[in-house]
């Protein structure tokens, strides 16, 4: 996996599966990012450039969680669930498996 900046935060995509809340939370910690900087992904708040995603992978029974780091956000109308994060770009940087 890339080099993680710890001092960033991680934005938790959950795909609808709270009940996989803890279990993420801890992979990503194991792995290197810090506990307070893990925000659960709201569709009306997005992050900044630079900033991670992680996301339970792959709906709706995830097996591990994919992370992205944000590399552009662009100002867009809200569109659904999805939101504000519409206008985000990133690229995948790694996996970390959901054990």
């Amino acid at each position: 996996m890339a080099e993680i900046d710890t001092q960033k935060d991680v934005y938790l995509f959950l795909h609808g599966r709270m009940d996989l809340k803890e279990k993420a939370t801890n992979a990503l910690t194991t792995k290197g990012f810090s506990a307070e900087r893990i925000i659960m992904a709201l569709p009306t708040q997005v992050g900044e450039i630079g900033d991670y995603m992680a996301m339970l992978w792959m709906p709706p029974n995830p097996d591990h969680i994919k992370i992205q780091q944000i590399t552009k956000v662009e100002h867009v109308e809200p569109e659904g669930m999805i939101g504000l994060w519409k206008g985000v770009s990133k690229d995948d940087i790694g996996t970390v498996p959901l054990a």
